[in-house]
């Protein structure tokens, strides 16, 4: 019902720059809160950046000043801009979406396949 495809994920050296994005298709309605995700191995799965329907943003302490998230809702977009890249920033990154369907009242979240990101010299 609903497919979330991530991409721009990729091999950088430390103070670099990437550009990924998550597109969103399917049989919806209205796209509530976006956001990006992070695991680096052997951790738990942290919050990066959200984004509301409005615009409004949060970002996880550790990305403040570096990354930036920003949305397309014409096309159902979210995009996370990461720069002054660090190795600490290695991690598969997953996006995420709350989405209300065109026939559900309710809306529900749903994820990416995930983007590896690597960080390294």
């Amino acid at each position: 019902q609903v497919e979330l495809v991530e991409s721009g994920g990729g091999l950088v050296q430390p103070g670099g720059s990437l550009r990924l994005s998550c597109a969103a298709s399917g049989s919806i309605f209205r796209i509530n809160t976006m956001a990006w995700h992070r695991q680096a191995p052997g951790k738990q799965r942290e919050l990066v950046a959200a984004i509301t329907s409005s615009g409004r943003t949060n970002y996880a302490d550790s990305v403040k000043g570096r990354f930036t998230i920003s949305r397309d809702n014409a096309k159902n977009t979210v995009y996370l801009q990461m720069n002054s890249l660090k190795p600490e920033d290695t991690a598969d990154y997953y996006c995420y979406a709350d989405i209300r369907l065109l026939f559900k009242v309710a809306s529900d979240g749903y994820w990416g396949q995930g983007t590896q990101v690597t960080v390294s010299s």
